[in-house]
């Protein structure tokens, strides 16, 4: 299951929105996907500033802006801008999909596998950039400040269930807690990274594709 935070997100716990069939297919498109991304790391722009930011026409992001909005993924920005110039922003709120049954629903499997390909294309984008660049471009309490770490364990799927249950209720308290101290001076654009998965096991994994595909066909 895959989830998606907005950087407008309201200062209360909220559940996150599960996407139905018809979202899924309207945000199923990479430069959608970008512009969603834009918004939640760079905050509310108009369709030219996204264009820029993108490499697109900002008839394109004005287009796509549009197709977003009729399904409150973004709205616009109230008492800013013009009718010929419409600030947007990301709409509050996480958004959750890609769990089991839409990777197993032809009507959902494919819009899936592209939001979640884009979205992790532009977090590795992201991770790699400040791996590569952070330390000739950042101040070093910035430096100082990021963390990578990562965990190879042996778990039960329910262990791994209940793993990274707390582990998103403890970091949505988090950002809880930090969203009511409101905006600070020094604040900049902070990605964080929670993956729980198990790793694919040739052996495992095959004979489990076998036992399965055996099941369906009797």
């Amino acid at each position: 299951m895959s989830s998606q935070s907005s950087a407008a997100e309201e200062h209360v716990h909220t559940e996150a929105r599960a996407l139905d069939v018809s979202s899924l297919k309207a945000l199923a498109h990479p430069l959608r996907v970008q512009i969603l991304d834009s918004l939640s790391r760079y905050g509310a722009q108009t369709a030219s500033s996204l264009g820029e930011l993108l490499g697109e026409s900002s008839g394109s992001t004005s287009y796509h802006l549009r197709q977003l909005a009729k399904h409150d993924f973004v709205r616009p920005v109230e008492d800013k801008g013009t009718a010929r110039e419409r600030w947007w922003e990301r709409s509050p709120g996480r958004l959750s999909f890609g769990g089991r049954e839409q990777y197993r629903n032809p009507e959902t499997a494919d819009a899936v596998r592209i939001i979640n390909r884009e979205f992790t294309n532009s977090r590795a984008a992201y991770l790699q950039d400040y791996l590569e660049r952070g330390n000739e471009v950042l101040a070093d309490e910035w430096m100082d400040a990021g963390a990578l770490s990562t965990i190879t364990l042996q778990m039960t799927s329910g262990q791994l269930t209940e793993f990274a249950r707390k582990l998103d209720d403890y970091s949505q308290q988090l950002v809880t807690e930090l969203k009511a101290q409101g905006e600070l001076a020094g604040q900049r654009a902070v990605q964080i990274h929670l993956n729980t998965f198990p790793i694919l096991d040739p052996l495992l994994d095959e004979n489990h594709h076998n036992s399965t595909t055996k099941e369906s066909s009797l």
